[in-house]
């Protein structure tokens, strides 16, 4: 009879079909890297600001400009036993965007109901949307984007460009993740798939809310 020491087959990661998106020319998520990201969390290093539903929603803008701009990954939860983990887990790989001062034009956000769509939009005249400290969660980002003195493949944790107006300090990733930060960006044609979205201060001119048949 023969033996071996060979460990079994491992059937590969499945992320829920987690879409990931070209954006500046950097994020190119690893495997070790997701795995990584899960210890750090397991750590508390990456902590999350709360728990979210699970329900990705749309946001779009004609114009995004950000002074001051960091991106990381990072890991989302859902809370325990969530009905919309499906096979997620309850976790979800996203990619962590933050701007200390931002300006949107034309701002549009749009999340599924199923049948209906409840949208937001803002900023659509004269006065752009404004928001300090701001950071977005996705999974999907797409448009044209602009930036002024980039650094990429920095350490997030030593990342300076985004103040934590809410916390206090600098907005950072964890210890080794890959990032990227730039003293400026400027996106056109904004598009994400978006799971969380905090800031320290949220200026909607011209808010409209309502239910509609299509999303942004």
């Amino acid at each position: 009879m023969t033996t071996t020491n060979d460990p079994p087959e491992v059937a590969p990661l499945d992320r829920g079909g987690v879409r990931w998106k070209r954006f500046g020319g950097m994020l190119a998520l690893t495997t070790a890297l997701t795995a990584g990201l899960v210890a750090l969390t397991a750590q508390g290093v990456l902590a999350a600001n709360f728990s979210i539903s699970g329900m990705p929603f749309t946001v779009t803008a004609t114009q995004l400009h950000g002074d001051g701009f960091e991106q990381f990954a990072t890991l989302d939860h859902m809370i325990e036993n969530s009905p919309n983990e499906n096979d997620t887990g309850g976790q979800v790989v996203v990619i962590v965007s933050a701007i200390d001062k931002a300006q949107l034009t034309k701002l549009c956000q749009s999340v599924s109901l199923g049948g209906k769509f409840l949208t937001i939009t803002a900023g659509d005249g004269a006065t752009p949307v404004k928001a300090d400290s701001l950071v977005v969660d996705s999974d999907l980002i797409a448009g044209d984007a602009d930036f002024k003195n980039i650094d990429i493949g920095q350490d997030s944790s030593t990342f300076d460009e985004v103040n934590d107006r809410r916390n206090g300090g600098k907005i950072k990733g964890g210890e080794g993740v890959f990032g990227q930060q730039a003293q400026t960006v400027d996106i056109a044609n904004l598009r994400q798939n978006n799971y969380a979205t905090t800031a320290a201060k949220f200026t909607l001119p011209h808010l409209r809310m309502s239910f509609t048949d299509d999303g942004c």
